[in-house]
């Protein structure tokens, strides 16, 4: 085969996020053993802000430093005496007042970065801000406790680096149907003749053959589970309503995968935010209320935990250009029919004190989060994948 086709040939099987092929070894462990929750995290990307998604109506310092992009206390859909939600998450309000859904303020870490690709790092590999890791918080989940590779399914082309592990990677799925489609190329079988070369090792290019083959396998399983699960449910005719349309066929299907990562992109308002942030937090309400909906019908929203998070929040006071520049703590969703502390899990951070740049004080580290979720949701030993110990929360 000549360089120009098996470039082409590992391009395209690079699309598919494959893992060592040894992981097929544990196929035949039944299901039960990984048990039947299933957690799904959404990240709202670019930095959503937060002081605009759960306002502090009552707060005059909120509307002294935004003069023109806060929201009016007459459009807060009012949750308590002093915050209440942006207008366009009328669902998620709704799933408040029914004790489905826990906000977490006020969450952050230490030495916040302010930087979209390096704050997500931290944010998917669960790292200190000066911490560099080449594998993420689910990626090292699947290491320790995974069996397979969809155990971590993210609906998109391209696998995040939070999904990646030192000796299994999840896969990328947004459509299983051109995954699977893709699997079965006529440049990708050919490259797979050569798997038996006797030069190839797993220090050169056997590796590569030996990941294409666990790919293709498990872009087969994927294709064959999501095919024979249908939804009734209606969803909005956007891209994340489509995630998590898919990610519901899946769940339904009783496939076996642990954890499903979702994204909405856009949230980097930095100028004209009122119109851009409305618009995408009513995509994302919208598409959460369908999502909820399908899994109430199908009896799995019990089993199942929806994790809303992003990289970091906006600065208080706006900018020149009517909208907010990076900042660092802000809220996290948690949706779920089994939760113990529903409502707002703590209060909003003064702001008053604010670090010096501007922002508000995070008081909970975001991988208290991760900890309580590994613990006391997915079974798993949290120290071990976090690589320390963090403080347990009680909203699980």
């Amino acid at each position: 085969m000549d360089r120009r086709h098996f470039l082409k040939q590992s391009t395209l099987a690079s699309s598919l996020f494959f893992v060592p092929n040894f992981v097929k070894a544990f196929e035949n462990i039944a299901p039960s053993s990984l048990g039947y929750k299933r957690l799904v995290m959404i990240q709202l990307s670019g930095g959503n802000d937060g002081l605009n998604t759960i306002i502090p109506f009552n707060n005059d310092i909120y509307y002294r430093n935004r003069p023109s992009i806060s929201i009016s206390k007459n459009d807060v859909l009012k949750a308590s005496d002093e915050l209440g939600f942006h207008k366009s998450l009328l669902p998620l309000k709704k799933l408040f007042d029914d004790g489905h859904l826990t906000i977490i303020n006020n969450v952050g870490y230490p030495n916040p970065n302010r930087s979209h690709f390096r704050a997500t790092d931290i944010w998917q590999t669960a790292s200190d801000s000066n911490q560099y890791l080449q594998t993420g918080w689910i990626g090292r989940y699947l290491d320790h406790f995974g069996t397979k590779p969809y155990n971590a399914i993210e609906i998109d082309d391209s696998l995040s680096l939070a999904l990646k592990g030192q000796q299994i990677n999840g896969i990328a799925a947004k459509n299983p149907q051109i995954l699977y489609r893709t699997s079965q190329d006529p440049y990708f079988k050919n490259v797979l003749k050569y798997y038996e070369d006797e030069h190839l090792s797993e220090h050169n290019l056997g590796y590569l053959y030996k990941t294409m083959i666990a790919a293709e396998s498990s872009a087969k399983y994927i294709f064959e589970k999501h095919k024979g699960s249908e939804t009734s449910q209606d969803y909005p005719n956007n891209e994340f309503a489509k995630q998590l349309r898919t990610t519901s066929r899946l769940i339904k299907s009783g496939i076996e995968t642990k954890v499903f990562y979702a994204s909405l992109g856009g949230f980097d308002t930095h100028a004209g935010q009122l119109n851009s942030q409305s618009r995408l937090l009513k995509v994302y309400a919208e598409g959460i209320e369908a999502f909820i909906k399908d899994l109430k019908q199908q009896g799995t929203f019990k089993d199942t935990l929806i994790v809303t998070f992003s990289e970091f929040g906006r600065r208080v006071k706006q900018n020149a250009a009517n909208g907010t520049d990076h900042g660092a703590a802000s809220n996290v969703f948690v949706i779920g029919d089994q939760l113990k502390t529903a409502g707002f899990y703590n209060d909003l951070a003064s702001l008053r004190d604010l670090d010096s740049n501007g922002d508000l004080k995070y008081t909970i580290d975001f991988r208290s989060i991760y900890a309580t979720i590994l613990n006391t949701w997915l079974a798993a030993e949290d120290h071990t994948i976090l690589n320390k110990t963090f403080p347990k929360l009680n909203f699980i």
